[in-house]
């Protein structure tokens, strides 16, 4: 059992991602939906999901709604709408890290990038 957390930076303004919407998902079921705080943060996350079993899940980042609300000029369509990052939580074998899943994104209208955090 493992436990997750987000973080979302705004790669225009550097700054925090405040004010976007997250969604997580297993398969079809939404587990989560929520706004990033004042830091970019979902600390409503981790209370909701609580201890999360090995499987594999869907985060959703509301990103195009997001620039468009800090009055950013998107494409229409916009480059980027809706960033799904599919990741998996495996059962920590020695010498791995486990027990918590930390999965930041960086994000622009046209590029983002993630990786496993702590």
């Amino acid at each position: 059992m493992s436990t997750l957390s987000t973080h979302v930076l705004d790669l225009v303004s550097g700054l925090p991602a405040a004010g976007m919407e997250i969604t997580l998902w297993s398969g079809d079921e939404r587990l989560f939906h929520g706004i990033t705080n004042a830091d970019g943060r979902c600390p409503d996350l981790s209370a909701a999901t609580g201890e999360m079993a090995e499987g594999t899940y869907r985060l959703e980042f509301g990103v195009a709604a997001y620039f468009r609300g800090r009055g950013v000029a998107l494409s229409d369509p916009p480059f980027l709408d809706v960033v799904p990052i599919i990741f998996g939580m495996a059962r920590a074998t020695a010498g791995e890290k486990g027990g918590h899943y930390h999965v930041p994104l960086l994000v622009s209208p046209y590029g983002f990038s993630t990786y496993r955090g702590s």
